[in-house]
């Protein structure tokens, strides 16, 4: 056992198999930093985890995990945050039943900082995905860091928009440090890494399990101020992490949509069980009695002329998604006319097209 690090004993004590989060919290408890609960010996160990797991702890050989995680620990920017360091996030303390250890790559300075998680559908419309990028950079620019999980859709949007301001981003992962998924979203990681923080408490080498990702869930809702739902179906993660926000006593934001988006449902649910209906990002700064450095964005779409058939096409499609049939009803054009307005307002960034054939204003 590498003991000459002071790591190496954290490390034996969470990288020790059949001895969970859970009972390390006891120990640590009882002895104080790990080298005490070595030294107490299996009786005393026994009396607070069992016999069984007092065997395991103190007979299990951890010594080649041990060493891999000393040898990512001496790259550049990697870090392991334990619940003995000064640095460990005081917001995580808060929860029932915070990481013995974090996993930190990138600036961990940043997991103390006021921040405001923004969670929601990974198969997000692309209205969503604006909305999320837009949301998450007016509150970077007044000084939030996003904390979100790096998942596609709306994750990786407000990852996006967090980046672009002074706030940062936390990306707090499902999988070991050394493990990126999606892969989808490797260039958006390494970005992240070097600008921001990507944080897990899983082993490294842990691959996407998915009994991990609730888990990760309680850390992006406790690091955080509150959690801003942008869109979410009635089953899903976002609204996990919104319920382990209200848990933990931090504020839920939603961000209302079409009726008749199944990715708006859960939006709908939140607000309907208390959650804050916003529309502006200067809408949770003032709930979290922030001043705003900058306007923030509007959910509406971009100003078009008043006049013009590009106008009347934006005018006729409203808000909600909208197929052609609708379109030439209701503005009497010929589908040819429309097709080439349409091409030219897809091209402009105004207009986007959804699966089945339907199109939506941006």
């Amino acid at each position: 056992m590498p003991s000459s690090d002071p790591l190496a004993p954290w490390l034996r004590l969470i990288l020790t198999p059949g001895v969970g989060p859970g009972q390390q919290r006891q120990l640590l408890a009882a002895f104080g930093p790990p080298e005490g609960i070595y030294a107490a010996g299996h009786s005393a160990i026994a009396a607070v985890i069992g016999g069984p797991a007092a065997r395991t702890l103190l007979e299990h050989d951890a010594t080649p995990a041990v060493e891999v995680a000393l040898e990512w620990l001496s790259q550049p920017g990697n870090r392991l945050l334990t619940l003995g360091d000064e640095a460990y996030p005081a917001a995580l303390l808060e929860i029932p039943d915070p990481p013995v250890a974090l996993y930190v790559k990138g600036d961990a300075a940043l997991l103390s900082r006021p921040s405001l998680a923004v969670v929601g559908a990974r198969n997000a419309t692309p209205q969503g995905e604006a909305n999320a990028e837009s949301f998450s950079r007016a509150l970077s620019e007044a000084g939030l860091c996003i904390v979100s999980g790096l998942a596609l859709g709306i994750d990786a949007a407000a990852h996006r928009g967090g980046l672009a301001g002074p706030g940062s981003t936390v990306a707090v992962i499902g999988t070991g440090a050394d493990r990126i998924y999606p892969a989808r979203n490797a260039a958006l990681a390494r970005q992240i890494a070097e600008a921001g923080v990507i944080v897990s408490e899983f082993p490294l080498g842990i691959g996407p399990l998915a009994h991990n990702f609730p888990r990760r869930n309680r850390l992006i809702a406790g690091l955080a101020q509150g959690v801003l739902v942008v869109e979410a179906a009635l089953k899903s993660g976002s609204l996990i992490t919104a319920r382990l926000a209200t848990d933990c006593g931090r504020e839920v934001f939603a961000i209302p949509g079409s009726i008749h988006s199944p990715v708006a449902r859960g939006c709908h649910q939140l607000i309907r069980d208390g959650a804050k209906l916003v529309e502006t990002a200067v809408d949770i700064l003032d709930e979290l009695r922030l001043a705003p450095r900058e306007a923030a964005p509007q959910l509406d779409s971009a100003p078009v002329d008043d006049e013009g058939d590009e106008a009347q096409v934006i005018r006729a499609m409203g808000h909600d998604p909208v197929d052609m049939d609708a379109l030439v009803q209701r503005t009497n054009l010929t589908a040819e006319a429309l097709y080439a307005i349409l091409l030219a307002l897809e091209l402009d960034g105004r207009v986007s097209r959804l699966p089945g054939g339907r199109l939506q204003r941006l």
